[in-house]
């Protein structure tokens, strides 16, 4: 009796370990376009894509861990930096120690300034967000708290896989349009105006000498 018990407890175990492997979760993205995890299928009006193990995430990195893609989908973070900016440098740094998945913008030419400063009210860097936070300059004790608060581990869970995506201008740069052939091709030389014709000699009976006045 006792190794029936046994027997029946180790099926028991490896029936509950097969049905934990085999739970879904799905992305779902609801009506108003919010994005959410879920191992529960979605009600009606919503879009929803099963999420594998081995899906691949922007930039070709593997799928992040449950907990941290519900983190990144309410409370995204996104990094504005710029060239030769040291403070920019650590706020990267403790992002990437924390193993926080982030956007980084780039803050460069003038039209970047001046988005910045729609954004933030000023063109200091470096600027970043957590959510609807916004954090201006940067005091490691403060982007902590703010990560700490929204809930992102203290120790990096990205898998091995994980590649974070490019940093990005934060303007766009656009693309000078094509110059048409005609447009291109250096103008012709103006005409030369004609030499004034020789004017005639103005001889007549009335003037043999043929003086012109």
């Amino acid at each position: 009796m006792t190794f029936i018990r046994h027997a029946a407890a180790a099926a028991a175990c490896t029936l509950l370990a097969l049905a934990a492997q085999a739970q879904q979760v799905y992305r779902i993205v609801g009506p108003d376009g919010r994005v959410t995890f879920s191992d529960r299928p979605p009600a009606a009006g919503a879009e929803a894509a099963p999420v594998g193990a081995g899906a691949q995430g922007s930039g070709g990195s593997e799928a992040l861990p449950y907990q941290l893609r519900q983190i990144a989908a309410r409370f995204p973070v996104t990094l504005y930096t710029g060239s030769d900016c040291a403070p920019c440098d650590s706020a990267r740094n403790l992002l990437v120690s924390r193993g926080v998945p982030f956007t980084e913008r780039t803050v460069g030419s003038n039209e970047d300034i001046e988005a910045l400063r729609r954004l933030s009210g000023e063109s200091s860097l470096p600027f970043g967000t957590i959510g609807g936070q916004q954090l201006k300059g940067f005091s490691d004790s403060e982007w902590s708290q703010y990560l700490d608060a929204a809930g992102y581990p203290r120790q990096s869970q990205l898998p091995p896989g994980y590649r974070r995506p490019p940093a990005t201008p934060l303007v766009a740069v656009q693309a000078r349009p094509a110059v048409p052939e005609a447009e291109s091709a250096p103008a012709a030389p103006a005409a030369r105006p004609a030499a004034p014709a020789t004017p005639p000699t103005g001889r007549t009976p009335a003037n043999p000498a043929g003086i012109v006045f």
